[in-house]
């Protein structure tokens, strides 16, 4: 008895997909004779489909022109970048062998400077012109000096070790500098190291201990090792 009514369930289940598949292959044959009676209908339906397959390629353009256009700027702006700090390593380096060639001018004592002696003036001679044809060389591959003297401190340029009682000069002018800084573009390659006065106006705000004043502000950039 159960396998009798396990037949009978695929009989039905075989008849239901039979009726199914007809019914489909009735709407297709229905919906191909309408479109066979009525060319109009069928000419929209095809232009509808063309119509949303332009739209869609139109905006796969757009998007891949504005992705390509991203990536040239990109390029371009990392390729400006390489080209302008390429050589700051190098540069920085350089700069200590100048370092040395001023260290050792200045090492040179005055009447030695002032003497007769043909050979040591001309080595001397020869330590200035290699010296300017070095900064020379490094100024064309953008590296710049730093202003200091004379100038108002700048804690991103200059690198303060000491202040200077100074009453002729403004509070925070610097007014020795210790060793000359660089910067190549944008970055800073090293700071300037320098002195900054310390004037009539920072002695009259230490009456007024509540307020900060522009010598407490360069003070924090003093290097406390000076």
């Amino acid at each position: 008895m159960q396998k009798e009514n396990q037949d009978n369930n695929q009989d039905l289940n075989k008849q239901e997909k039979i009726e199914t598949e007809n019914e489909a292959i009735a709407s297709a044959n229905e919906q191909e004779e309408n479109m066979q009676t009525d060319p109009i209908a069928a000419l929209n339906a095809e232009n509808e489909k063309l119509a949303k397959e332009n739209a869609e390629l139109k905006e796969r353009l757009l998007r891949t022109v504005a992705e390509m256009e991203n990536l040239r700027k990109r390029t371009a702006r990392d390729v400006a970048e390489v080209r302008s700090y390429a050589i700051a390593n190098f540069a920085r380096d350089m700069l200590s062998a100048t370092d040395n060639l001023s260290r050792a001018l200045s090492a040179v004592p005055k009447e030695a400077l002032e003497s007769q002696d043909e050979i040591l003036n001309s080595l001397v001679e020869g330590i200035k012109m290699t010296e300017r044809e070095m900064f020379r060389l490094l100024q064309a591959n953008g590296v710049k000096p730093i202003m200091a003297l004379g100038e108002k401190f700048d804690p991103h340029k200059h690198q303060a070790m000491f202040e200077v009682e100074d009453s002729d000069a403004q509070s925070g002018t610097i007014v020795e500098e210790l060793q000359q800084g660089f910067e190549i573009g944008d970055r800073i390659l090293r700071p300037a190291l320098v002195g900054v006065a310390k004037g009539k106006a920072n002695r009259k705000q230490e009456k007024k201990p509540a307020k900060q004043g522009a010598s407490e502000n360069i003070s924090n950039h003093i290097d406390k090792k000076a």
